[in-house]
């Protein structure tokens, strides 16, 4: 049963105070017809409001079941309201963008009932008011009488215990009118309904009780409860489950009111996704361009290692006071004057000062050793050894032609005209030495599949997998240098003395073009003479140099290492720079140097020098003290020798009696244990000559850099490592503009990610205006104000879903044109690429932006007054 006890409602309109209802004591019983008359503004919708909990009253109290609802939540009214009551409105207030039959599951669907269930009430329901065969109309497709009928399954679907129907036939003709009476009256049966009429003729027919209202006062009711009903009234406690919107209810809610405006749900969204097209624009062509750096970084790296050599001058200090830094730091002095500034004397002292040997077989351990990190941050390195590989051509119909170390200067002539004691400088330095080691075409492969696959096209054959096993290098124009072709023996080497003298006369030179076909290439042979092999036991015992022995050379080829061309690659065309081979080159693997260091180890004259230390193997002479000096007895020597010792230096002299005249010196070598192994190619493979480190990028450099100086202060002075970064004195500034750059793009981001989410945080709040009696339906239902905050919510999580999908479509299509665009002004490929996983996160914060903007304006919608929102049109 339903009471009301003293029942006040008062609204305040500005400075005044209007009474909708002034003290209402009314019962109603737990099933009648009962009818609501009065003219307009007496009180009677207000009344239907507070009675269905839409509203709440001012003064006095609502009884409900024997329970007052003095004290109910916001919580208990949404319980109330969709367990309770069914609403029933003069404009159906039906939701247009769902079927009739989701208008009618959405009660239950707020009661939490199941899907299956939810189905066959909502069916049944609909085939109670005659609407069995129009379940899956729009409210738009149907009539006013169908709308109203559809308004009542909804309202009956729940089973609630009070039907409420404002005005349920105001805007139906007579004859559809009658048609809904009857149902309200077949619905009474078992159950309140309260109806709000200005009909008196329908309310005479049908209502079992008729209530008039005037100027919020009850003036008149024909059938009012007794004494006795309302003390037989007991309260009912039975618990019932609070109504809860599921987030794919919401969902459904929000997608089917979107597609009702889909040309402006696209223009909203793609308005969205204006924002995420600035930002994935911006990653795109951050992306591309640090790719871009990152290339080349990587083919930068990739020609000039961080090199440490195990005898060493840190040219830092030298190259830093040349570029003024040093003197920049001149000490104090008064400005009066002009001062000399120290830069002479600080250049000489730090090239004096840090001539060092570096300890290598200890630093080679601890970059292997995994403590140290550095796997991360390199793409290779490298260990260089004394071991030299003598490689020659295999084809001899033209003599022995030296392939490696390149002889084309000698051939040339170029050396001796410079002159001994020239040439000796320049190699002893260490940045002429570097030079002087990429006159050699062969070159040692970085050991990094990935970083070759990615630098290098293979244009026949295949990458070399073994160590007898090379790829000759062309350019990107598939040219290999003259210089190149001298030094293979693909072109005569000795046309380039002639060559030499012809320019020295000031002729002109003319080069006629040459080609050769991959094939030809692939059919390169080659061998390797190891610095062992040039020497042999003599009858004496004593090892005998056959360098010049053209004969032995050719037999000991025979026998040789043969080297095998296997493919031909090029540079790939977006590569900056290459690990070999920028004018023409071989390449060859780790694995060869490592051979033949193991086999120079393992050789005959190795042995018996190492099993013998303290005598010459080619002398057979013991090994002079430090300090002994060899002396010669002239006239020991044969007369048939002297004359060949004419016009000889000291140390000439000496070198000849000791080799051929042993008994006229005092019978120690002239050589030492050192020198002899050095002379024999000897290397220790823990302990390398040469250390080239290949970092990925600048940024790990600085991190290897740092590593080094962390590891000589963990070994101290004596044993710490000194190096010079050419590198990273010259581009120190590479780092700094590309934080800048990089800094720059950021800041682009945050503006695009400010005006994406106010823009769209206003797109929700527009959505929020035009579904006010949506709003105002849903809470008449039961919804609550969280519900209410989820639809909106799980609106913006659509729009903001369609932006980003939009916005990442587009800047796809927009990365392929800026993409050409930029390769026609730059000739760089792809530098307009969105990662993958960049577009997905973009997806996902286009949908947290919505979702965070959309907070506001969902909260605006759940905090709407719900009597208001269903008057909204």
């Amino acid at each position: 049963m339903l009471v009301l006890k003293g029942l006040s409602k008062v609204y305040d309109v500005g400075d005044m105070r209007v009474e909708a209802l002034r003290s209402v004591d009314m019962a109603f019983r737990r099933s009648e017809f009962a009818a609501i008359l009065g003219p307009s503004g007496c009180g009677k919708t207000t009344l239907l409001n507070l009675i269905g909990g839409l509203d709440q009253y001012t003064g006095g109290d609502l009884v409900i079941s024997g329970k007052s609802t003095r004290h109910f939540t916001d919580r208990d009214w949404d319980t109330y309201r969709n367990h309770k009551v069914g609403f029933v409105f003069q404009s159906y207030n039906l939701i247009p963008h769902q079927t009739v039959l989701a208008n009618v599951e959405l009660a239950l669907t707020l009661s939490g009932v199941s899907k299956q269930q939810r189905r066959k009430k909502a069916v049944e329901a609909l085939k109670k008011v005659g609407l069995g065969d129009q379940l899956n109309k729009k409210p738009n497709q149907m009539s006013g009488g169908q709308m109203q009928r559809v308004a009542i399954a909804r309202a009956l679907v729940n089973d609630p215990e009070i039907l409420l129907a404002d005005e349920p036939t105001g805007a139906l003709d007579s004859e559809t009118s009658v048609q809904v009476m009857e149902i309200l009256k077949e619905v009474a049966r078992d159950r309140l309904v309260i109806m709000v009429t200005h009909n008196p003729e329908l309310a005479q027919r049908y209502a079992s009780r008729i209530i008039r209202l005037l100027d919020g006062r009850v003036v008149d009711d024909t059938n009012p409860c007794t004494e006795e009903e309302l003390e037989s009234e007991k309260a009912d406690d039975q618990a019932v489950r609070k109504p809860s919107m599921s987030f794919l209810t919401a969902l459904s809610l929000s997608f089917n009111n979107l597609l009702t405006k889909k040309t402006r749900t696209l223009l909203t969204a793609f308005a969205g996704s204006i924002g995420i097209i600035g930002i994935a624009l911006i990653l795109s062509i951050s992306n591309g361009v640090q790719d871009y750096i990152t290339r080349v970084q990587e083919d930068t790296l990739s020609s000039y290692p961080l090199q440490i050599e195990e005898d060493t001058v840190d040219m830092s200090a030298m190259l830093t006071t040349m570029m003024g830094s040093a003197y920049e730091k001149g000490e104090a002095h008064d400005m009066d004057r002009v001062y000399s500034g120290n830069v002479m004397s600080r250049m000489l002292n730090s090239m004096t000062a840090t001539v060092t040997r570096n300890n290598l077989a200890d630093f080679k351990a601890y970059l292997e050793s995994g403590d140290s990190g550095v796997e991360t941050l390199v793409t290779d390195i490298q260990y260089g050894y004394g071991t030299t590989l003598n490689i020659f051509s295999s084809d001899t119909q033209n003599g022995l032609v030296q392939v490696n170390p390149s002889q084309v200067f000698n051939e040339s002539g170029l050396m001796s005209m410079m002159g001994t004691t020239m040439t000796d400088v320049m190699e002893s330095n260490a940045m002429y030495s570097q030079t002087f080691d990429r006159m050699d075409v062969f070159e040692e492969l970085l050991n990094n599949e990935e970083l070759l696959d990615q630098q290098f096209d293979v244009l026949a054959g295949r990458m070399p997998k073994e160590k007898d096993e090379l790829v000759v290098i062309v350019n990107k124009h598939n040219e290999i240098s003259d210089y190149t072709l001298y030094a293979l023996g693909l072109k005569d080497q000795s046309e380039v003395r002639t060559l030499t003298e012809q320019m020295m006369r000031g002729e002109t030179l003319e080069m006629p073009q040459t080609s050769y076909t991959y094939d030809e290439l692939l059919g390169l042979r080659y061998r390797l003479l190891l610095p062992t092999d040039y020497y042999s036991l003599d009858e004496k015992g004593r090892w005998q140099d056959r360098h010049g022995d053209a004969e032995y050379l050719y037999q000991k080829m025979q026998d040789a290492l043969e080297l095998k061309v296997v493919g031909v690659i090029r540079p790939k065309e977006d590569a900056v720079s290459t690990s070999a081979g920028t004018n023409g080159a071989v390449g060859y693997m780790s694995s060869l140097q490592t051979w033949a260091v193991e086999q120079v180890n393992a050789s005959d004259v190795v042995r018996a020098q190492q099993a013998d230390p303290e005598h010459d193997v080619f002398t057979g002479l013991p090994f002079a003290a430090d300090g002994e000096k060899t002396e010669i007895d002239i006239s020991q020597v044969p007369d048939l020798y002297k004359p060949f010792l004419v016009g000889k230096s000291s140390d000439e002299v000496k070198e000849l009696v000791a080799a051929y005249v042993p008994e006229a010196s005092n019978r120690t070598s002239d050589s030492t244990l050192a020198r002899n192994l050095e002379l024999l190619g000897v290397a220790d493979l823990a302990r390398p000559s040469s250390i080239s480190i290949y970092a990925r990028d600048f940024e790990s450099k600085e991190k290897i850099t740092d590593l080094i100086d962390a590891y000589n202060q963990q070994v101290g002075d004596e044993s710490a490592i000194r190096y010079t970064d050419y590198v990273g004195l010259i581009m120190s500034s590479v780092t700094t503009i590309i934080n800048a750059i990089s800094y720059v793009l950021i800041a682009f981001v945050a503006i695009s990610l400010v005006v994406s989410s106010i823009m769209i945080g206003i797109i929700t709040y527009i959505s929020v205006l035009e579904r006010t009696k949506e709003i105002g339906i849903l809470r008449a239902m039961g919804a609550s104000k969280r519900d209410v905050a989820r639809v909106f919510n799980a609106e913006t999580l659509i729009v903001g879903f369609t932006a980003g999908v939009l916005g990442i479509g587009i800047t796809l299509l927009l990365d392929v044109l800026a993409s050409r665009i930029i390769y026609g002004l730059t000739n760089i490929h792809n530098l307009a690429v969105l990662p993958p996983m960049s577009g997905v996160v973009l997806v996902l914060i286009s949908m947290l932006l919505t979702f965070i903007a959309g907070l506001i304006p969902s909260r605006i919608a759940a905090r709407k007054d719900p009597v208001v929102a269903l008057r909204t049109e």
